[in-house]
C-alpha cells in the first residue's frame, strides 16, 4: 500500500495525491469493478440501450459562507457539473442534511434558499432528500449530500479513455478563486482585491459545446485544481502533457494573493471551471462556442497532451518544469 499513515489525515481529503492513494489503496482495492475504477466525474451506467449518469457528493465546506456562494450553492454546482461533464442531461438531484443541534432556524433557511434559486438556474429539481440532526459538537454546523441522475439524450461518449496525443486542453476561465475565497473568508486574512467564489452550475455552457464532433471528455475542477485534474486525465489515458503557464488564465487579485501566500493557483480549488479535451482540429469551434456562454467569456487553449508520461508546464520564459498530482495537504474543507 502506499498509503504511509497508519491514521486519517486531513490532507487525504485534499484532493491531492494523498486522496487518490486512499482511493485506489482503500477503496478501489475492496470495491474494485468496471463502473467505479474508471474515476471519472460520473458514473455511466448502462441498461440495455438506455445510459444513465450518476454521482454523489458531500460537502463540509468552512465556512459555510463565504464570498460568491454557500454549501447551498456548492452542493447544486457541485452535482450538476458533475453529470454534465459526462455529456448527459441532469434531471434530479438528491439532498440529505446533517444538522447540528442549536443551529440557527434563520441560517438553514438562507441555505436552502440559496439551494432553490441554484437550482432554478441550473433547470434542475430537489426530488428527493433526508434530514437528520445531531447532537451539538457532532458536526461542525451542517454537511449536505447530495446525488445526482442524468439520461444521455444525446449520442456522446466522454471518457478519459479516448485521449490522444496532440488533443488540446481548453478551460473555461480563470482558475483558483474559490480556494482562495474561501480560505480568506475563514481566516480573515484581509486579502486585498475581487476574490470570489467561482461556483456556477455549468449545464448550459456544456449543452452548447457537446455535440461538436472531435470532443473527448470533460472534466470538472475542483478539489486539487487544474493540474491534478490534467494529471488523473494522463494518468488513466497513458499520455502526458504540456501546459502553457502564460495561457492559464489567472486574475491578478488571486495570483497576487497566491504570492503573498506562497499557494499555487494552479493546484487551488474551483467550483465553476472545467477542462474539455478535444481534437485539435475542431478545438477553435469549440473556444468560440464558449466565448458566447456567460460562464465561458474568458475560455483559452491551454495546453495538449503528448506522448511523453509526464505532466509538465511550460513557463512564460520557455523553460518546463514538472507539474506533478498535489502531494499533501493544501487547502482543507473548501467543498
Amino acid at each position: 500500500m502506499s498509503i504511509k499513515s497508519k491514521n486519517i489525515l486531513l490532507g487525504h481529503g485534499s484532493g491531492g495525491k494523498l486522496t487518490n492513494d486512499l482511493i485506489n489503496d482503500i477503496f478501489i482495492k475492496k470495491l474494485s469493478n468496471k463502473i467505479l475504477s474508471t474515476l471519472e466525474d460520473s458514473a455511466v451506467i448502462k441498461n440495455n440501450k438506455t445510459r444513465i449518469a450518476m454521482t454523489t457528493d458531500s460537502y463540509v465546506v468552512d465556512p459555510i459562507f463565504f464570498p460568491g456562494g454557500d454549501i447551498g450553492r456548492l452542493c447544486v454546482c457541485g452535482t450538476v457539473n458533475d453529470i454534465s461533464v459526462s455529456g448527459a442531461t441532469i434531471c434530479g438531484i438528491s439532498l440529505a442534511v446533517i444538522i447540528e443541534e442549536g443551529l440557527d432556524i434563520s441560517i438553514l433557511e438562507r441555505i436552502v434558499e440559496s439551494i432553490k434559486k441554484t437550482s432554478k438556474e441550473a433547470g434542475v429539481g430537489i426530488v428527493t432528500g433526508d434530514t437528520k440532526v445531531v447532537e451539538k459538537g457532532k458536526v461542525d454546523k451542517i454537511f449536505i449530500n447530495t446525488a445526482g441522475v442524468g439520461f444521455f439524450d444525446k449520442d456522446v461518449d466522454f471518457s478519459y479513455k479516448n485521449v490522444k496525443k496532440g488533443d488540446v486542453i481548453i478551460i473555461n476561465g480563470e482558475v483558483g478563486s474559490h480556494g482562495l475565497a474561501v480560505l480568506n473568508e475563514r481566516n480573515n486574512l484581509g486579502l486585498c482585491g475581487d476574490i470570489k467564489s467561482d461556483a456556477a452550475p455549468l449545464n448550459g455552457l456544456i449543452s452548447s459545446i457537446r455535440e461538436i464532433k472531435g470532443i473527448r471528455c470533460m472534466k470538472d475542477l475542483t478539489r486539487g485544481g487544474l493540474l491534478t485534474a490534467i494529471n488523473e486525465i494522463s494518468e488513466f489515458a497513458g499520455v502526458g502533457a504540456v501546459i502553457d503557464e502564460k495561457n492559464v488564465p489567472v486574475s491578478r487579485s488571486v495570483s497576487s494573493a497566491s504570492d503573498v501566500l506562497g499557494l499555487d493557483p494552479f493546484y487551488i480549488a474551483n467550483e465553476g471551471k472545467i477542462v474539455v479535451v478535444v481534437d485539435r482540429k475542431k478545438a477553435d469551434e469549440v473556444l468560440s462556442t464558449m466565448r458566447r456562454h456567460k460562464y465561458g467569456k474568458k475560455a483559452s487553449v491551454i495546453g495538449s497532451f503528448t506522448s511523453d508520461k509526464a505532466v509538465m508546464i511550460r513557463t512564460s520564459i520557455g523553460s518546463t518544469r514538472l507539474a506533478p498530482m498535489a502531494s499533501g495537504e493544501q487547502l482543507p474543507r473548501i467543498c
